[in-house]
Protein backbone atom coordinates (compact mmCIF):
# COMPACT_ATOMS: atom_id res chain seq x y z
CA UNK A 1 0.00 0.00 0.00
CA UNK A 2 1.57 3.11 -1.33
CA UNK A 3 0.40 6.71 -0.29
CA UNK A 4 0.47 8.77 -3.63
CA UNK A 5 0.74 12.15 -2.00
CA UNK A 6 0.68 14.00 1.05
CA UNK A 7 -0.52 17.84 1.72
CA UNK A 8 1.49 20.38 3.79
CA UNK A 9 -0.56 19.86 6.75
CA UNK A 10 -0.40 16.40 6.35
CA UNK A 11 3.44 16.23 6.47
CA UNK A 12 4.04 18.43 9.28
CA UNK A 13 1.44 15.79 11.16
CA UNK A 14 3.23 13.14 10.51
CA UNK A 15 7.26 14.74 11.20
CA UNK A 16 6.51 17.62 13.52
CA UNK A 17 8.28 15.85 16.53
CA UNK A 18 11.83 16.12 13.85
CA UNK A 19 11.57 19.84 13.52
CA UNK A 20 13.55 21.95 15.75
CA UNK A 21 10.85 24.26 16.39
CA UNK A 22 8.59 21.84 18.20
CA UNK A 23 11.20 20.15 20.06
CA UNK A 24 10.07 20.72 23.39
CA UNK A 25 6.10 20.04 22.17
CA UNK A 26 4.48 17.55 24.28
CA UNK A 27 1.69 16.79 22.22
CA UNK A 28 0.11 17.33 18.78
CA UNK A 29 -3.75 18.16 18.13
CA UNK A 30 -5.21 17.68 15.39
CA UNK A 31 -8.80 18.68 14.89
CA UNK A 32 -11.27 19.84 11.58
CA UNK A 33 -13.72 18.59 8.84
CA UNK A 34 -14.88 15.27 7.97
CA UNK A 35 -12.64 13.37 5.27
CA UNK A 36 -9.57 15.86 6.08
CA UNK A 37 -6.67 13.32 5.81
CA UNK A 38 -6.10 13.98 10.15
CA UNK A 39 -6.18 10.46 11.27
CA UNK A 40 -4.12 8.85 8.45
CA UNK A 41 -1.66 11.20 8.86
CA UNK A 42 -1.43 11.28 12.29
CA UNK A 43 -2.05 7.23 13.19
CA UNK A 44 1.19 6.73 10.51
CA UNK A 45 3.47 9.75 12.15
CA UNK A 46 2.25 7.89 15.78
CA UNK A 47 3.86 5.17 14.85
CA UNK A 48 6.91 6.26 12.75
CA UNK A 49 7.66 8.37 15.97
CA UNK A 50 7.46 5.43 18.30
CA UNK A 51 9.37 3.04 16.34
CA UNK A 52 12.30 5.46 15.83
CA UNK A 53 11.92 7.00 19.66
CA UNK A 54 11.55 3.76 21.48
CA UNK A 55 12.86 0.12 22.00
CA UNK A 56 10.58 -2.15 24.05
CA UNK A 57 8.27 0.59 25.25
CA UNK A 58 4.34 0.20 25.49
CA UNK A 59 1.92 2.64 23.51
CA UNK A 60 -2.01 3.34 23.90
CA UNK A 61 -3.76 3.91 21.12
CA UNK A 62 -7.58 4.61 22.05
CA UNK A 63 -10.59 4.90 20.21
CA UNK A 64 -14.39 5.52 21.29
CA UNK A 65 -14.83 1.78 21.37
CA UNK A 66 -11.71 -1.11 20.35
CA UNK A 67 -14.09 -1.98 17.27
CA UNK A 68 -14.25 1.54 15.88
CA UNK A 69 -10.62 1.96 16.13
CA UNK A 70 -9.92 -1.48 14.59
CA UNK A 71 -12.17 0.06 11.97
CA UNK A 72 -11.37 3.58 11.17
CA UNK A 73 -7.20 3.28 12.31
CA UNK A 74 -5.37 -0.05 12.94
CA UNK A 75 -6.78 -2.05 9.85
CA UNK A 76 -6.03 1.37 7.20
CA UNK A 77 -3.06 1.91 9.33
CA UNK A 78 -1.07 -1.70 9.83
CA UNK A 79 -0.59 -2.47 5.98
CA UNK A 80 1.14 1.45 5.33
CA UNK A 81 3.05 -0.05 8.27
CA UNK A 82 4.41 -3.23 6.61
CA UNK A 83 4.82 -1.20 3.51
CA UNK A 84 7.55 0.45 4.72
CA UNK A 85 9.06 -2.48 6.11
CA UNK A 86 7.97 -2.69 9.47
CA UNK A 87 6.98 -6.33 10.96
CA UNK A 88 3.75 -5.94 13.11
CA UNK A 89 2.08 -8.93 14.51
CA UNK A 90 -1.47 -8.22 16.03
CA UNK A 91 -3.09 -10.17 18.65
CA UNK A 92 -6.47 -9.66 18.24
CA UNK A 93 -7.74 -11.43 21.45
CA UNK A 94 -5.89 -9.95 23.52
CA UNK A 95 -5.79 -6.00 21.61
CA UNK A 96 -2.67 -5.42 21.04
CA UNK A 97 -0.17 -5.02 18.03
CA UNK A 98 3.81 -5.88 18.41
CA UNK A 99 5.63 -3.39 15.90
CA UNK A 100 9.46 -4.62 14.58
CA UNK A 101 11.84 -2.61 12.62
CA UNK A 102 15.32 -2.29 12.54
CA UNK A 103 15.75 -4.15 15.39
CA UNK A 104 13.44 -2.36 17.37
CA UNK A 105 10.10 -4.01 19.09
CA UNK A 106 7.41 -2.26 20.77
CA UNK A 107 3.97 -3.04 21.83
CA UNK A 108 0.30 -0.72 20.87
CA UNK A 109 -2.57 -1.88 23.25
CA UNK A 110 -5.84 -0.60 21.68
CA UNK A 111 -8.90 0.96 24.61
CA UNK A 112 -11.73 2.31 24.40
CA UNK A 113 -12.95 5.05 25.72
CA UNK A 114 -16.72 4.27 25.97
CA UNK A 115 -17.93 6.30 29.00
CA UNK A 116 -16.80 7.21 32.45
CA UNK A 117 -16.40 3.66 33.65
CA UNK A 118 -13.70 3.15 30.92
CA UNK A 119 -10.88 5.30 32.78
CA UNK A 120 -10.63 1.95 34.59
CA UNK A 121 -9.22 0.05 32.00
CA UNK A 122 -6.45 1.92 30.94
CA UNK A 123 -5.71 2.73 34.90
CA UNK A 124 -2.44 1.57 36.14
CA UNK A 125 -0.14 1.31 32.59
CA UNK A 126 2.86 2.82 32.06
CA UNK A 127 3.04 4.33 28.61
CA UNK A 128 5.98 6.22 26.18
CA UNK A 129 3.16 7.54 24.23
CA UNK A 130 -0.75 8.01 23.52
CA UNK A 131 -2.91 8.63 20.61
CA UNK A 132 -6.55 9.36 21.24
CA UNK A 133 -8.65 9.09 18.12
CA UNK A 134 -11.92 11.08 17.96
CA UNK A 135 -10.95 12.52 21.35
CA UNK A 136 -14.22 14.62 21.89
CA UNK A 137 -16.37 11.67 21.67
CA UNK A 138 -14.22 10.13 24.71
CA UNK A 139 -15.45 11.45 28.49
CA UNK A 140 -12.67 13.47 30.61
CA UNK A 141 -11.66 11.09 33.06
CA UNK A 142 -10.64 8.14 30.21
CA UNK A 143 -8.47 10.92 28.87
CA UNK A 144 -7.13 12.76 31.65
CA UNK A 145 -6.24 8.69 33.11
CA UNK A 146 -4.47 8.36 29.66
CA UNK A 147 -2.24 10.99 29.67
CA UNK A 148 -1.60 10.39 33.24
CA UNK A 149 0.06 6.96 32.17
CA UNK A 150 2.32 8.94 29.93
CA UNK A 151 5.13 8.65 32.47
CA UNK A 152 8.40 7.80 30.22
CA UNK A 153 11.08 9.92 29.82
CA UNK A 154 9.99 11.43 25.73
CA UNK A 155 6.47 10.49 25.82
CA UNK A 156 4.24 12.37 23.88
CA UNK A 157 0.81 12.69 23.31
CA UNK A 158 -1.51 12.60 20.33
CA UNK A 159 -4.66 14.26 19.92
CA UNK A 160 -7.32 13.50 16.95
CA UNK A 161 -10.95 14.07 16.64
CA UNK A 162 -13.61 16.56 14.63
CA UNK A 163 -15.05 19.78 15.81
CA UNK A 164 -18.14 19.66 18.61
CA UNK A 165 -19.32 22.39 20.81
CA UNK A 166 -17.15 25.27 21.53
CA UNK A 167 -18.16 24.38 25.11
CA UNK A 168 -16.87 21.38 25.24
CA UNK A 169 -14.29 20.42 28.00
CA UNK A 170 -11.54 19.48 25.38
CA UNK A 171 -11.91 22.42 22.94
CA UNK A 172 -11.91 24.53 26.49
CA UNK A 173 -8.64 22.80 28.16
CA UNK A 174 -6.32 22.09 25.20
CA UNK A 175 -7.50 23.30 21.76
CA UNK A 176 -7.72 27.07 23.73
CA UNK A 177 -4.69 26.46 25.82
CA UNK A 178 -2.03 25.10 23.09
CA UNK A 179 0.87 27.23 24.34
CA UNK A 180 0.38 26.27 28.61
CA UNK A 181 -0.02 22.72 27.22
CA UNK A 182 2.99 23.12 24.82
CA UNK A 183 1.38 21.26 22.10
CA UNK A 184 1.30 21.99 18.47
CA UNK A 185 -1.94 22.50 16.88
CA UNK A 186 -2.76 22.00 13.25
CA UNK A 187 -6.34 22.77 11.81
CA UNK A 188 -7.18 20.57 8.63
CA UNK A 189 -10.34 21.19 6.50
CA UNK A 190 -11.41 18.44 3.48
CA UNK A 191 -8.47 21.28 1.22
CA UNK A 192 -5.60 19.41 3.28
CA UNK A 193 -6.52 15.81 1.85
CA UNK A 194 -5.31 15.47 -1.65
CA UNK A 195 -7.15 12.22 -1.77
CA UNK A 196 -10.60 13.27 -1.80
CA UNK A 197 -12.21 14.42 -5.14
CA UNK A 198 -14.29 16.96 -5.75
CA UNK A 199 -16.72 15.05 -6.42
CA UNK A 200 -16.69 13.36 -2.57
CA UNK A 201 -16.35 17.12 -1.05
CA UNK A 202 -19.28 18.15 -3.05
CA UNK A 203 -21.04 15.11 -1.73
CA UNK A 204 -20.60 15.68 1.97
CA UNK A 205 -20.94 19.65 1.78
CA UNK A 206 -24.84 18.40 0.43
CA UNK A 207 -24.82 16.20 3.15
CA UNK A 208 -24.53 17.97 6.14
CA UNK A 209 -26.48 21.15 7.09
CA UNK A 210 -26.79 24.06 10.05
CA UNK A 211 -24.33 23.02 13.04
CA UNK A 212 -23.37 19.54 11.37
CA UNK A 213 -22.34 21.48 8.18
CA UNK A 214 -19.83 24.00 10.07
CA UNK A 215 -18.53 21.29 11.70
CA UNK A 216 -18.17 18.76 9.50
CA UNK A 217 -17.15 20.32 6.39
CA UNK A 218 -16.06 23.66 7.36
CA UNK A 219 -14.26 21.96 10.24
CA UNK A 220 -15.80 24.90 13.35
CA UNK A 221 -16.38 24.24 16.92
CA UNK A 222 -19.72 25.54 16.88
CA UNK A 223 -23.24 25.68 18.56
CA UNK A 224 -26.09 23.95 17.81
CA UNK A 225 -29.33 26.11 17.24
CA UNK A 226 -32.39 26.37 15.69
CA UNK A 227 -34.71 24.25 14.51
CA UNK A 228 -33.22 20.57 14.03
CA UNK A 229 -34.22 19.53 10.84
CA UNK A 230 -34.28 22.73 8.26
CA UNK A 231 -34.01 20.66 5.37
CA UNK A 232 -37.69 18.90 5.77
CA UNK A 233 -39.77 20.00 3.20
CA UNK A 234 -43.66 19.20 2.53
CA UNK A 235 -42.73 19.42 -1.36
CA UNK A 236 -39.88 16.86 -0.63
CA UNK A 237 -41.15 14.50 1.51
CA UNK A 238 -44.82 14.34 1.54
CA UNK A 239 -46.64 11.79 -0.57
CA UNK A 240 -49.78 10.87 -0.99
CA UNK A 241 -50.29 7.97 -2.95
CA UNK A 242 -49.07 4.80 -0.76
CA UNK A 243 -46.87 2.82 -2.95
CA UNK A 244 -46.32 -1.06 -3.35
CA UNK A 245 -43.44 -2.02 -0.42
CA UNK A 246 -41.45 -5.26 -0.18
CA UNK A 247 -40.74 -4.69 3.70
CA UNK A 248 -42.12 -3.16 6.36
CA UNK A 249 -40.68 -2.02 9.83
CA UNK A 250 -42.57 -0.07 12.72
CA UNK A 251 -40.49 2.26 14.93
CA UNK A 252 -42.11 3.02 18.55
CA UNK A 253 -41.47 5.81 21.32
CA UNK A 254 -43.01 4.53 23.90
CA UNK A 255 -44.58 6.89 26.99
CA UNK A 256 -47.09 6.78 29.82
CA UNK A 257 -47.22 10.34 30.92
CA UNK A 258 -45.55 11.77 27.70
CA UNK A 259 -46.98 10.89 24.13
CA UNK A 260 -47.12 7.39 22.83
CA UNK A 261 -45.83 7.42 18.98
CA UNK A 262 -45.43 4.55 16.64
CA UNK A 263 -44.97 4.82 13.24
CA UNK A 264 -44.82 2.16 10.22
CA UNK A 265 -42.29 2.78 7.43
CA UNK A 266 -42.52 0.51 4.24
CA UNK A 267 -39.55 0.46 1.50
CA UNK A 268 -40.24 1.53 -2.25
CA UNK A 269 -37.86 1.73 -4.82
CA UNK A 270 -35.11 2.53 -2.38
CA UNK A 271 -36.85 4.94 -0.40
CA UNK A 272 -38.07 4.46 3.03
CA UNK A 273 -42.17 5.36 3.44
CA UNK A 274 -44.00 6.32 6.44
CA UNK A 275 -47.19 5.12 5.82
CA UNK A 276 -49.42 5.48 8.66
CA UNK A 277 -48.71 6.49 12.52
CA UNK A 278 -50.30 6.27 16.03
CA UNK A 279 -49.90 9.07 18.11
CA UNK A 280 -51.44 9.16 21.89
CA UNK A 281 -51.55 11.80 24.00
CA UNK A 282 -52.90 10.87 27.02
CA UNK A 283 -53.00 14.96 28.53
CA UNK A 284 -54.84 15.80 25.69
CA UNK A 285 -57.14 13.05 25.58
CA UNK A 286 -57.64 13.20 29.51
CA UNK A 287 -56.85 9.70 30.48
CA UNK A 288 -53.79 7.34 29.91
CA UNK A 289 -53.17 3.69 28.50
CA UNK A 290 -51.92 0.65 29.62
CA UNK A 291 -48.82 -1.41 27.84
CA UNK A 292 -52.41 -3.79 26.14
CA UNK A 293 -54.45 -0.91 24.95
CA UNK A 294 -50.74 0.59 23.72
CA UNK A 295 -50.52 -3.06 21.79
CA UNK A 296 -53.54 -3.09 20.24
CA UNK A 297 -53.34 -0.30 18.98
CA UNK A 298 -49.69 -1.21 17.48
CA UNK A 299 -51.59 -4.28 16.22
CA UNK A 300 -53.84 -1.43 14.15
CA UNK A 301 -50.75 -0.15 12.93
CA UNK A 302 -49.23 -2.87 11.30
CA UNK A 303 -52.92 -4.28 9.98
CA UNK A 304 -52.16 -7.27 7.00
CA UNK A 305 -48.19 -6.01 6.63
CA UNK A 306 -45.38 -8.79 7.04
CA UNK A 307 -43.92 -6.23 9.79
CA UNK A 308 -40.17 -7.70 9.95
CA UNK A 309 -38.69 -5.96 12.85
CA UNK A 310 -40.83 -3.68 15.81
CA UNK A 311 -38.00 -0.90 17.02
CA UNK A 312 -38.74 -0.07 20.69
CA UNK A 313 -37.60 2.88 22.81
CA UNK A 314 -34.84 0.87 25.08
CA UNK A 315 -36.84 2.40 28.31
CA UNK A 316 -39.68 0.66 27.87
CA UNK A 317 -39.15 -2.38 29.68
CA UNK A 318 -42.61 -3.54 30.29
CA UNK A 319 -44.14 -2.79 26.42
CA UNK A 320 -40.81 -4.61 24.91
CA UNK A 321 -42.03 -7.51 27.24
CA UNK A 322 -45.84 -7.24 26.22
CA UNK A 323 -44.72 -7.27 22.62
CA UNK A 324 -42.91 -10.68 23.14
CA UNK A 325 -44.95 -12.91 25.17
CA UNK A 326 -47.77 -11.70 22.10
CA UNK A 327 -45.38 -13.59 20.01
CA UNK A 328 -46.43 -12.03 16.84
CA UNK A 329 -43.50 -9.09 15.93
CA UNK A 330 -39.63 -9.63 16.63
CA UNK A 331 -38.97 -6.66 18.97
CA UNK A 332 -35.45 -4.81 18.79
CA UNK A 333 -34.11 -2.38 21.50
CA UNK A 334 -33.29 0.93 19.91
CA UNK A 335 -30.19 2.41 20.27
CA UNK A 336 -30.42 5.79 21.64
CA UNK A 337 -27.43 8.14 20.51
CA UNK A 338 -29.32 11.58 20.04
CA UNK A 339 -27.22 13.36 18.56
CA UNK A 340 -25.44 10.53 16.00
CA UNK A 341 -29.19 9.51 15.55
CA UNK A 342 -29.97 13.17 14.47
CA UNK A 343 -27.29 13.55 12.29
CA UNK A 344 -28.17 10.38 10.53
CA UNK A 345 -31.74 11.61 10.20
CA UNK A 346 -31.29 14.87 8.74
CA UNK A 347 -28.30 13.07 6.05
CA UNK A 348 -31.26 10.85 4.76
CA UNK A 349 -33.46 13.69 4.39
CA UNK A 350 -31.20 15.15 2.68
CA UNK A 351 -30.80 12.40 0.03
CA UNK A 352 -34.40 12.12 0.04
CA UNK A 353 -33.81 8.34 1.68
CA UNK A 354 -37.50 9.26 4.09
CA UNK A 355 -40.66 10.20 2.79
CA UNK A 356 -43.87 11.09 4.83
CA UNK A 357 -47.87 10.20 3.79
CA UNK A 358 -49.91 13.69 4.25
CA UNK A 359 -52.12 11.07 6.74
CA UNK A 360 -48.61 11.41 9.34
CA UNK A 361 -49.58 14.80 10.82
CA UNK A 362 -48.42 14.48 14.13
CA UNK A 363 -44.55 14.27 12.59
CA UNK A 364 -45.02 16.73 9.97
CA UNK A 365 -46.06 18.89 13.14
CA UNK A 366 -42.93 18.04 15.01
CA UNK A 367 -40.64 19.12 12.66
CA UNK A 368 -41.11 22.79 12.28
CA UNK A 369 -41.03 22.53 16.62
CA UNK A 370 -37.93 20.46 17.04
CA UNK A 371 -35.21 23.18 18.18
CA UNK A 372 -32.32 22.82 19.70
CA UNK A 373 -31.66 23.53 23.50
CA UNK A 374 -30.45 27.02 23.80
CA UNK A 375 -28.69 26.30 27.23
CA UNK A 376 -24.88 26.96 26.94
CA UNK A 377 -22.91 23.88 26.70
CA UNK A 378 -25.29 21.57 24.93
CA UNK A 379 -25.95 19.72 22.17
CA UNK A 380 -29.08 18.10 22.62
CA UNK A 381 -32.99 19.25 21.37
CA UNK A 382 -35.84 20.61 23.57
CA UNK A 383 -37.35 17.86 25.06
CA UNK A 384 -40.95 18.76 23.80
CA UNK A 385 -42.39 18.36 20.78
CA UNK A 386 -40.07 14.96 20.18
CA UNK A 387 -41.99 11.74 20.55
CA UNK A 388 -42.14 11.14 16.66
CA UNK A 389 -38.95 12.56 16.35
CA UNK A 390 -37.80 10.01 18.55
CA UNK A 391 -39.18 7.34 17.05
CA UNK A 392 -38.28 8.27 13.44
CA UNK A 393 -34.58 8.65 14.61
CA UNK A 394 -34.72 4.99 16.16
CA UNK A 395 -36.05 3.85 12.50
CA UNK A 396 -33.11 5.75 10.91
CA UNK A 397 -30.50 4.34 13.23
CA UNK A 398 -31.33 0.91 13.38
CA UNK A 399 -32.16 0.69 9.23
CA UNK A 400 -30.33 3.31 7.55
CA UNK A 401 -27.20 3.91 9.73
CA UNK A 402 -25.01 2.15 7.10
CA UNK A 403 -25.14 4.88 4.56
CA UNK A 404 -24.89 7.71 6.57
CA UNK A 405 -21.62 7.00 9.15
CA UNK A 406 -18.44 8.20 8.64
CA UNK A 407 -15.98 6.37 6.79
CA UNK A 408 -12.66 6.10 6.67
CA UNK A 409 -11.30 6.61 2.78
CA UNK A 410 -7.77 6.78 1.53
CA UNK A 411 -6.54 6.63 -2.08
CA UNK A 412 -3.29 4.51 -2.68
CA UNK A 413 -1.40 2.37 -5.27
CA UNK A 414 -1.51 -1.49 -4.97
Amino acid sequence: MRITKLSKKQRLTMNWWLDPRYSCYDAVICDGAVRSGKTMSMSLGFAIWAMSSFDGGAFAVCGKTVTSLRRNVITPLLPMLRELGMTCEERVSRSYVDISFSGRKNRFYFFGGRDESSAALIQGITLAGVFLDEVALMPRSFVEQALARCSVNGSKMWFNCNSDNPSHWFYNEWIRKTESKKALYIHFTMEDNPSLSEELKNRYKRLYSGSFYDRYVLGKWTASEGVIYPMFSREKHIFRDIPSCERYVISCDYGTVNPSSFGLWGLSGGVWHRIREYYYDSRREGQSRTDEEHYNALENLAGSCAVEMVIVDPSAASFIECIRRRGRFHVAKAENDVVAGIRRVAAALKEGRLKFHESCTDIVREFTLYRWSEKAGTDAPVKENDHAMDDMRYFVTAMLRENTDDFFALSVTR
